[in-house]
């Protein structure tokens, strides 16, 4: 790996970068996510404003920028190939992602932000969601 210190550097801040706008955004508030969820209650539009702005920031310089790269910041090959197959697997983890966000209202950008706020819950979701990725490990190496 190049330049170890200045990948770490980066990572670093883009991690402080990403932290701070969920906090400012509200993403990382369970009742804020829950509300924009809530679609045929009292529906809270303001998270799509959000995302649509990020989409309005990171699409182009994807565009642009990423997708033109062989290589990541710290030298490693970028691979952004697609896998267009809709299987079992793909289905199981988006509907456990989705069903985790509606009934926690964490995915886990925000929740790994909110571990500083001392919310227990926020330790139990990440305790849940780390033992769920590795028991997906174990029944993917045996599967």
């Amino acid at each position: 790996m190049k330049n170890s210190s200045f990948t770490i550097v980066i990572g670093l801040l883009s991690g402080i970068l990403f932290g701070s706008g969920m906090i400012i955004s509200g993403m990382v508030d369970p009742k804020k996510v829950l509300g924009f969820l809530d679609i045929t209650g009292d529906w809270d539009i303001s998270l799509a404003f959000v995302m649509g702005g990020a989409l309005l920031v990171f699409a182009p310089f994807y565009h642009l920028v990423i997708k033109q790269r062989a290589q990541a910041v710290n030298g490693e090959p970028l691979d952004s190939s697609n896998n267009p197959l809709i299987d079992r697997k793909l289905i199981l983890g988006s509907t456990a992602f989705g069903l985790g966000w509606g009934i926690a209202g964490f995915c886990p950008g925000p929740a790994v932000t909110s571990l500083s706020g001392g919310n227990s819950i926020v330790w139990v979701f990440m305790i849940s969601m780390l033992m769920g990725m590795w028991l997906a490990g174990r029944t993917n190496k045996t599967g």
